[in-house]
């Protein structure tokens, strides 16, 4: 969480693993040859794994598990921030509801003491470094944000060798923050050597519409896996990155990090409240999940098929629409395929598509926001079909072409080497 800002201090992260859960499923399409073989959906992975779930349930009042998270105190002088994060359940307490309240006041009962003199404001920070560290996976958080000027909630992540190696080298992940004279538009960003502060990467996301983002819950969550991170807002893909973005500066995204809640009140970035801006505000959280990802089996790897070629993202491009094409294989983030237990296959935070949801022969295959739909469901065979259920067609190379940039399309399942496929091979 330091932005156009300079560092702030400890947190944690997450991981991303892996499933690959397939039905059974009859192959034989309704006017070619049988595949070689029609055999049951291999079952040949785990489902995924909940490694830290917080849902906020206790006693109005009560404090955060002491056992997932612990709270920092103190004032922080290096954003130039104006409150005094304090102690126990004073700012931060759950409501009975299933929910934590991380509550901002413009109060100073105790006489704290801040950067720049008697505290004008309390707050509360959170983070679960010395509980709670993963590397990789689904992180995610369910929040309804306060409004105003200067204020400024943050879910982010920190590397577990801050101490060791210091800021920016630990690596920063900010999940999700907001400043307050920006009420529809949160921000991802990453920070590391050579690229932190305001020379950080990242990009925004504004709801439609002129919507603010304090008057509902939102889902803010970053899918992480060696070399990629993917962040989205509600189930929308906004931004994803990898090692090419840092500018030849070292990727440090590659270890265990901790998490972080935290709402500060003015800085830097933000700039501080003014009279128009009301109190108490309130960061309100219903669930924080990390989990190894349902999307994903193993680190993901590549899809191979006719002639030893690969499953490729046309240009590396996740916009929705991109062909899905056969390329040489280059190893890159564009034929890095995870397979999920909910069937799904995915690459560049997008999902394997059907067209329209097609089912004739020749629907071409696209990427596309994953959706739950039937067009984004598949199965793979024994025999090394990977088959659109819904259609009850195959994963296909068009006109049995091994030429770079053929399209892949559905069609009747036919046995013939340009719909037999290895994947992670």
């Amino acid at each position: 969480m330091d932005s156009p800002r300079l560092s702030r201090r400890l947190l944690r992260s997450v991981l991303p693993a892996l499933a690959l859960a397939l039905a059974t499923a009859g192959l034989v399409g309704g006017g070619g040859p049988a595949p070689a073989t029609a055999a049951p959906m291999s079952q040949t992975a785990a489902a995924a794994t909940t490694t830290f779930s917080d849902e906020f349930d206790g006693a109005a009042g009560s404090a955060v598990d002491g056992s997932e998270w612990q709270i920092e105190t103190g004032d922080n002088v290096d954003n130039h921030e104006r409150q005094y994060y304090t102690s126990g359940n004073k700012n931060a307490a759950l409501d009975g509801q299933g929910h934590l309240v991380i509550t901002a006041r413009k109060e100073n009962p105790s006489n704290y003491q801040c950067w720049y003199g008697t505290c004008q404001y309390t707050s509360a920070r959170l983070n679960t470094s010395g509980k709670f560290t993963q590397q990789y996976g689904h992180v995610e958080a369910r929040m309804k944000i306060p409004r105003g000027q200067g204020m400024w909630p943050a879910f982010w992540m920190l590397g577990n060798d801050i101490g060791q190696v210091g800021w920016p080298n630990s690596g920063e992940i900010d999940i999700m923050e907001n400043v307050g004279f920006e009420p529809s538009t949160v921000h991802g960003t990453l920070h590391g050597p050579g690229y932190s502060g305001s020379g950080g990467i990242g990009a925004g996301y504004t709801l439609p519409g002129g919507k603010a983002f304090a008057d509902d819950f939102h889902t803010f969550a970053v899918d992480w896996a060696p070399d990629s991170i993917t962040w989205s807002v509600d189930g929308n893909v906004y931004q994803h990155r990898t090692p090419a973005d840092t500018g030849g500066n070292t990727w440090a995204f590659n270890k265990p990090f901790f998490l972080i809640l935290n709402l500060a009140v003015g800085g830097y970035w933000p700039g501080d409240p003014d009279g128009n801006t009301a109190f108490p505000q309130q960061l309100v959280v219903d669930h924080v999940r990390v989990t190894t990802s349902d999307s994903q089996t193993g680190t993901g790897g590549r899809i191979t098929g006719l002639a030893g070629k690969c499953m490729d993202v046309a240009a590396a491009n996740n916009a929705n629409g991109t062909p899905v094409q056969l390329y040489d294989c280059n190893g890159t983030e564009a034929q890095r395929w995870t397979v999920g237990a909910d069937g799904t296959i995915r690459a560049l935070g997008k999902c394997l598509d059907v067209a329209s949801g097609g089912t004739a022969d020749g629907t071409r295959v696209q990427l596309w926001d994953c959706n739950g739909s039937a067009a984004q469901k598949w199965a793979i065979s024994a025999a090394r079909d990977i088959v659109n259920p819904q259609a009850n067609k195959c994963l296909d190379v068009t006109g049995n072409s091994s030429a770079n940039s053929t399209r892949l399309q559905i069609w009747t399942c036919a046995g013939t080497a340009n719909q037999k496929w290895t994947v992670n091979g």
